[in-house]
């Protein structure tokens, strides 16, 4: 693979103006367009001659007869690294994500659907997001039945955040049986992460050393199936697919793009993907076919952790949208809306402001 220190000054700018003119319009650039964009004049026969060079380095190609020339999937991985120049967010832009993200409160589920709402609508992208495995400690366990069989699980951290899950109750449950589930749950859980106690309440119930009923003891398993299932994964959440569909006008690109919906249907790919940036600094991009999910869709994700860290991993949230995303505004806005949800969820990462103007 080419690295950038092998091209010269020339072939630099050359290729830095292609590929921010296939960012901003998705076309093939030809060396009219290249040589209006350079501050220092080039001849066209010479900026013919230095996107020759490029293309058999690999880093441009022709999609057919013309002299346009459009990034390959190499050469957009090489500007990325190498050649971007990181945008920042605009006041306004950073105040809309940090207002919107609040007024979702601290319900797990609305921060997260609103968060990648945000990024989806400011990106014109798809947003996604990993939902963060519930780890902080808890300090408070309610059950509220919903209908027959059932029942609502009120869960909430000492950051004061608060989740709900669903699960299944037996028919007939009454409410002082859920209360006394809660009333042995809150004994255990609390002050103590659910990973830290599920393993010794389950050995507790598998021991029969419990007073529970037997009622109330199937309760709390399921809830604690619930939560354990929840807890090795966490939920995906994808929004504004139809941002996908903007400027598709060739048929192959729309297969493409449906092709890449039904990939996000089974989600499974998708959330293993993100759990990549497991033990990332910032942000972390894929491009086309760097990864299996997008190698046939022309699509690209940049995608940054909630909470950061190598041993601090929660989630994730990110975007999904064409390879030739504008990677120098999309970047940015990720990172800042990743810092602000973890801020939100009580997470030590603080918002750097790196990205304001």
């Amino acid at each position: 693979m080419v690295v950038l220190s092998e091209l010269n000054e020339r072939s630099r700018e050359v290729f830095r103006h292609i590929v921010e003119a296939f960012v901003s319009t998705g076309e093939p650039i030809g060396s009219r367009t290249v040589s209006r964009r350079l501050t220092a004049p080039l001849s066209p026969a010479t900026i013919r001659n230095v996107m020759a060079d490029l293309e058999e380095a690999g880093l441009l190609y022709s999609p057919h007869t013309s002299a346009g020339r459009l990034p390959t999937e190499t050469g957009l991985r090489l500007f990325v690294d190498g050649l971007l120049e990181i945008g920042n967010l605009t006041a306004d832009e950073r105040a809309t994500i940090a207002n919107d993200c609040a007024k979702a409160g601290q319900n797990l589920d609305e921060l997260l659907s609103e968060a990648s709402g945000t990024l989806s609508e400011l990106s014109s992208c798809a947003g996604v997001v990993l939902a963060p495995k519930y780890d902080a400690p808890l300090k408070h366990v309610e059950f509220v039945s919903l209908a027959p069989g059932r029942a609502m699980v009120v869960m909430v951290g000492e950051t004061g955040s608060v989740e709900n899950r669903v699960v299944k109750v037996p028919a007939g449950m009454s409410p002082a049986t859920l209360t006394q589930a809660a009333n042995y749950l809150n004994a255990r859980l609390t002050g103590h992460t659910l990973e830290e106690a599920l393993t010794s309440i389950r050995r507790e119930l598998e021991e029969h050393r419990s007073e529970l009923d037997e009622l109330t003891k199937r309760v709390v398993e399921l809830g604690l199936a619930s939560w354990a299932g929840g807890d090795a994964g966490g939920n995906l959440i994808v929004r504004g697919h139809a941002n996908l569909l903007k400027d598709v006008t060739a048929v192959s690109d729309l297969e493409r793009i449906r092709s890449l919906f039904d990939l996000l249907e089974t989600k499974q790919d998708l959330a293993r993907l993100v759990e990549l940036t497991q033990g990332a600094d910032g942000v972390k991009i894929f491009i086309g076919a760097e990864s299996e999910l997008f190698g046939l869709t022309n699509c690209a994700m940049v995608v940054a952790p909630l909470a950061g860290g190598q041993t601090n991993f929660v989630g994730a949230i990110g975007v999904i949208g064409p390879t030739r995303l504008n990677y120098a505004r999309i970047i940015p806005m990720v990172d800042y809306t990743a810092e602000v949800v973890s801020r939100l969820l009580g997470y030590p990462r603080e918002v750097s402001g790196k990205y304001g103007t």
